[in-house]
């Protein structure tokens, strides 16, 4: 079958069968570039709810660009990857500073904004401004794949190549947003990564995988990356003062996980220990110095899994007298009462869901 008349049935299919999403049948930039972030390593499901949040308290570019970090990170809290939060922020300011507040109607132009990849141009300048720019993400990969026998590795560059040679010759350049969302559609609903519903497909005459007997096998990627286990050591200091409790939080700034987002004071191993051995190695000498404290209790490991790592996280409970130079210097004094007002991982805020509930105060 020609391509024409494969768009032409992707299209049909998607007509009758598109899934009914908050950001659908708009062709605002700004909500399309929320939702495409957003779905960027979120099931659409959780995303969802996001959005809706998001939008209501950003409905634009504007509000996005003179809200502070630390409300664009609270808005963002538990859906992870916070960089792209990060990168959004920024580019909204470069598109009110340099932009008037307008996008760039190709994908060429918005590729150059910040946190904006090639995936994310082409929805964008195909949804919002009919630019025929194909989307290829997990999805389309599988289906391309899957459709047209491509048989190397998707993440290595003759595979890439391959894909994206497909995929703009099958994008409608009448309809390039339809055809987009059309082929996304059908990669999350019917050619799906296991057990994909073939007796559904409208195109399985046509699938090369089908035909031979090989969905199962595809797509192919190349050897994945060996996953880490990191393990955090947090010290939840308590500080009573008679009015008011309070604890100490940093805000984490390196380039590494939860950037912009608050954190305990933080000593990681590379193996679990105890309470009693980070005393004996010296390792809290910084953060507890010569203050006077009383070891309250340690949290079982709370276990986080990211896409590359495993975290170990446990919580160590020391009630502190008075602060030290150190801790002045390096951490946030925050009432205890006030935590929740901060942006935090969703590994810390759920251990002070817990722990400093009502229920367990």
């Amino acid at each position: 079958m020609k391509d024409t008349a494969l768009t032409k049935k992707l299209i049909s299919w998607y007509q009758v069968h598109k899934r009914d999403l908050p950001w659908r049948g708009t062709s605002d930039p700004y909500k399309i570039w929320v939702s495409e972030i957003i779905l960027q390593q979120t099931r659409i499901e959780q995303g969802r709810d996001y959005f809706l949040r998001f939008v209501k308290f950003f409905p634009d570019v504007f509000s996005l660009a003179n809200a502070s970090r630390d409300e664009v990170m609270k808005q963002w809290q538990g859906l992870g990857y916070y960089s792209r939060a990060n990168n959004m922020h920024e580019t909204a300011k470069t598109l009110v500073k340099e932009y008037r507040g307008k996008f760039p109607e190709n994908a060429v132009e918005l590729i150059k904004l910040k946190g904006i990849g090639p995936y994310t141009a082409a929805a964008v300048a195909s949804i919002a401004f009919d630019k025929p720019a194909a989307v290829v993400d997990g999805n389309v990969i599988r289906v391309l794949s899957r459709l047209f026998g491509i048989e190397k590795a998707y993440d290595r560059p003759e595979g890439k190549q391959a894909i994206h040679k497909k995929a703009n010759k099958l994008i409608d350049q009448n309809a390039p947003g339809t055809y987009n969302q059309a082929i996304m559609d059908f990669g999350a609903m019917i050619c799906v990564p296991k057990n994909p519903l073939c007796h559904k497909c409208p195109i399985k005459e046509d699938c090369f995988a089908f035909r031979k007997e090989k969905v199962d096998l595809l797509p192919v990627a190349s050897k994945p990356a060996q996953k880490k286990n990191r393990y955090l050591n947090y010290l939840v200091l308590i500080l009573k003062t008679g009015k008011d409790d309070y604890t100490f939080m940093k805000l984490r700034t390196e380039n590494d996980i939860w950037k912009n987002l608050h954190d305990f004071p933080l000593l990681e191993t590379k193996s679990p220990v105890s309470f009693k051995t980070l005393l004996r190695k010296g390792l809290t000498a910084d953060i507890l110095g010569k203050t006077s404290f009383r070891y309250i209790e340690s949290h079982m490991p709370l276990k986080h899994q990211l896409t590359h790592r495993t975290l170990y996280a446990s919580f160590h409970v020391v009630h502190i007298h008075q602060t030290n130079q150190y801790l002045n210097r390096h951490f946030k004094k925050v009432k205890i009462s006030a935590i929740d007002q901060l942006a935090l991982p969703r590994l810390i805020d759920r251990f002070v869901e817990n722990f400093f509930s009502p229920n367990n105060s």
